[in-house]
This record gives C-alpha cells, structure tokens and sequence, in this order.
C-alpha cells in the first residue's frame, strides 16, 4: 500500500491520502503545534473539535522535559498525550541551535547546553532520530542546520551540506517501521544552493520531503521565490510539508502551488495577541470599535465561540486581561484555518478551486 497517494488535482493544487500508523490524513493539511504535547491555551479534545486531523511536537524538548523514559513507560506520545490521530515530531534544529541554547555546531552535531540543568550535551543525527523512534509519532524529522534570516551565502552553503549529511546518517538511525521519516531541505533564498539541497535530499528517497529554513524573517517574495525553485525538483509522488507558515493567505498561494502540510504557531500566537481571523480579513479585538458589537467574531464561522459570544464579550475579556479571551481566539483562529484547508480541499476534489476567489475574502 502506498504511504502517500494523490486523490485529485486542480492546477498545481492536489488532494491526498498520507497512510500513517494512526489512520489516514486527508492533504492538503494544518498542523497546530504541540511543542510539549499540548497547544497552548487549547485542550487536546478542542484541538480536535476544530478539525485537527495532526498535530506537531518538539522531540528536542520533549526529551528534556519529561523525558524519553517517562514517555516509554506511557508506551509512546501518542498514549501519554491521548492523541489518537496523527502526530508529527519535529527534531528540534531550529531550537537547538537558537543562542538560548547552541554552544557549540560541528559536523558531529550540535553541543548545547540543557536549561534544565545547565549541563553540557550532545545531540547528533542519530540522537535526533533515536529519540523520535521511541516517541513513535507517525512522522519523524531529520535533523537539519537552519541559518538563521540574513545568514550568508558562506553560512547557507554550509548549512546546506551538513543538513545533507545529517539527512543520510538519520535515515541511516531510522529503526522504527511503523514511523515515516522526512528529510528537509534548506538553501535559504539562495536559488543555487536551494535547488542543491533539494536534489541531495530528493536523492535520499524519504517518505517525504519538507521545505525548511523560510518563514524565519525573510521578505514574503523571497519565501515564494524559495518554494517555487524546490517544488518541481521533489517527487511528486511524495508529499511536500513548508515548515512554519500558517497564515490564511500563505496557506491559500502555498496550496496553490502544490504543498500538502503545514505547520504554524501563527494562528494561536496572533490570538494571544488579540487577533482573530475572519473572512473579511484580521481584526484587532483590543480595538474600541469592539466595545459595543454584538456580532460573532466572524458571520460566516461556524466554531462555537461565533455561535455564543459577541466581539464586544470577547473585547470586554481581552480588556480586562481575562485568560478565556485567549482561549477563544486561539479556539476560533484555529477553526478558521482548520475549515479552510477543508474547504480548499472540497474545492480542488471538485477543480474548482481558485487561488484568486479564496484570497479575495481575505482582504
């Protein structure tokens, strides 16, 4: 059986099947991130109620805090989480090499120092994946070098071989069958060295391929420049996962172009700011305009906080500090976005999906 099948196609826009050890994931798809096993604010039964078909964690993190063997004992993530759908696990590279905790890079690895207890440690490839292989998300990711925005073209280019070599010695540390394993591609904005590393980690043949290392600073043209160098050099048989983006817009022209998953705080990050996504556009629920609006967040939402509560209750909440205005938001933000790859979804399965009549509702 195939692990990833196209269903239909629109464009360049496709719907597919991703088979995993915990059901069947309907692409394109969202992924709200998890990063210690829970979305921020959001219990995992509202993750789920927003149309969460799988969700992201941090294996870096997790295998700090609390550990690789009190998860063992739990007989993986997926059991001590009581998440019975999909569930990726990302290696943590662009945390670990954040300066809060990098001390040292090498073609080893990376040397960092644990926050927990200020101890000095190494965390290779082959850590990366042994840690995943024990957590037994449904997808693993390799561990990869992330310059950081603005890096040079020397620092991309060296990131950009070292993530190839990483890429094949984790797929080498890869035991778990029922996981799949991803690699990821890097380059920055570079097109050379974007269509380098594409081609080194198409040639790995992983069960799928992911484009990192944009939506980290960059300008918005440049990231869509990036896209549009790496797609048409991975398989199209496999599916293409643009780590980190999750606005509506950068969903609706990504999926445009033929990128099946995604990740992204920004849907609960904006809400802890007071934004909701409507559509009609973002608002500011801190606004005054709120104070006296007795409609939903969104007319057309169908999440139960458009269907009980006013802007002008949530704009109350948000004035005052009250936590559940987070709550909501996030909630809703995450409804929203969850509802829109459905309907994109529909539209493709049927070849009407238009890139253009989806982002003139978002203005």
């Amino acid at each position: 059986m195939k692990k990833f099948s196209i269903e239909a196609e629109c464009g360049k826009a496709r719907t597919g099947i991703l088979r995993t050890a915990h059901g069947k994931i309907e692409a394109p798809f969202f992924m709200p991130v998890a990063t210690k096993g829970s979305v921020k604010l959001l219990s995992n039964e509202e993750v789920l109620e927003a149309g969460t078909q799988c969700m992201i964690s941090n294996a870096f993190i997790l295998h700090m805090k609390p550990g690789v063997e009190t998860i063992k004992k739990f007989h993986g993530l997926h059991k001590f989480m009581n998440w019975k759908k999909g569930l990726f696990t990302d290696s943590g590279g662009f945390q670990v090499l954040s300066e809060q905790f990098c001390l040292k890079l090498s073609e080893e690895g990376v040397t960092f120092r644990n926050p927990f207890d200020g101890k000095a440690m190494l965390y290779s490839p082959e850590n990366a994946v042994q840690i995943q292989n024990v957590l037994g998300s449904d997808v693993a990711m390799c561990l990869d070098d992330v310059p950081v925005a603005g890096a040079t073209e020397k620092r991309v280019a060296e990131a950009t071989q070292r993530t190839a070599e990483w890429a094949s010695r984790c797929k080498e540390a890869h035991k778990n069958k029922e996981q799949l394993l991803f690699g990821i591609c890097q380059g920055g904005i570079f097109e050379n060295l974007r269509k380098k590393s594409t081609q080194q980690i198409s040639e790995l043949d992983f069960d799928g391929n992911a484009l990192g290392g944009l939506a980290i600073g960059e300008p918005l043209e440049k990231m869509y420049d990036a896209i549009n160098t790496a797609l048409p050099l991975l398989p199209k048989e496999k599916p293409r996962y643009l780590m980190g983006v999750g606005s509506p817009q950068d969903l609706v022209k990504a999926i445009a172009l033929g990128v099946d998953c995604f990740d992204s705080r920004f849907p609960t990050r904006t809400a802890r700011h007071g934004r909701a996504f409507t559509s009609k556009g973002n608002i500011n629920i801190d606004s005054a305009v709120f104070r006296l609006d007795s409609k939903p967040l969104d007319e057309k939402c169908g999440c139960f906080v458009c269907k009980n509560h006013s802007r002008a209750y949530i704009h109350h909440l948000f004035r005052t500090k009250e936590e559940n205005a987070q709550k909501y938001l996030s909630f809703h933000n995450l409804w929203f976005t969850q509802n829109l790859v459905k309907r994109i979804r529909e539209q493709i399965t049927k070849g009407k999906f238009r890139q253009k009549e989806f982002l003139k509702t978002m203005k």
